[in-house]
């Protein structure tokens, strides 16, 4: 949802993004942990007049930045860069935007990356393409039950298979899918194959 929302609001499409802001909240509020509102911050800034979208913005990053998920808040950053760049605060633009590039960069978002570079040029600043960081060094960081549950997830087990196998919650299985995903910079469980070889055992 909050990709649509991102979507129509870059299309200028504000009915359908308040739309779809709409039926974000309403899966939103009963949350009882930062990500939630931090992408509900995100998008209603996105549709915000001008005035209101400063403060989004910076209650989405502050969000977003106590969860482990580090492509939503990388994500954050770039949209308030671009917001701000085009607000003419360059400085601050750029400040935004450099964190973004870098996080992108590093989780190996290249599109997303691509987009902060270009919005550093259009502030006069000139940022290096990086290399996207291996995806057998990002899964060094996996825990020991993030490894046994990207990989079952990999072969194809669904949730509730995974957690039967594990003994665990299916809640506990889509936590560790969540870091997961978030540490090797992908968004999908059908991404596994291409991104990851996770030892067996």
């Amino acid at each position: 949802m909050p990709e649509l929302i991102e979507a129509a609001a870059r299309s200028r499409d504000m009915p359908a993004a308040v739309d779809a802001l709409q039926r974000l909240t309403e899966t939103t509020q009963p949350g009882g942990t930062d990500l939630a509102p931090g992408l509900e911050a995100r998008s209603r800034a996105l549709v915000a007049v001008d005035g209101a979208a400063d403060g989004l913005y910076q209650e989405a990053i502050d969000r977003l930045g106590r969860t482990q998920l580090r492509p939503e808040l990388a994500r954050a950053n770039l949209l308030y860069g671009e917001w701000l760049r085009r607000q003419g605060r360059r400085s601050q633009a750029r400040e935004r935007l450099h964190t973004a590039h870098e996080l992108l960069s590093v989780i190996g978002m290249e599109a997303f990356a691509e987009r902060a570079r270009g919005e550093l040029a259009a502030t006069g600043e000139t940022v290096r393409r990086r290399a996207p960081r291996a995806a057998a060094a990002a899964s060094h960081e996996l825990t020991a039950q993030e490894a046994q549950v990207a990989r079952l997830a990999r072969d194809g087990l669904s949730n509730p298979e995974i957690g039967a196998r594990l003994f665990i919650s299916t809640h506990t299985v889509q936590y560790h899918l969540t870091k997961v995903f978030a540490k090797l910079g992908i968004s999908s469980r059908n991404q596994l194959h291409r991104v990851l070889s996770v030892p067996e055992g």
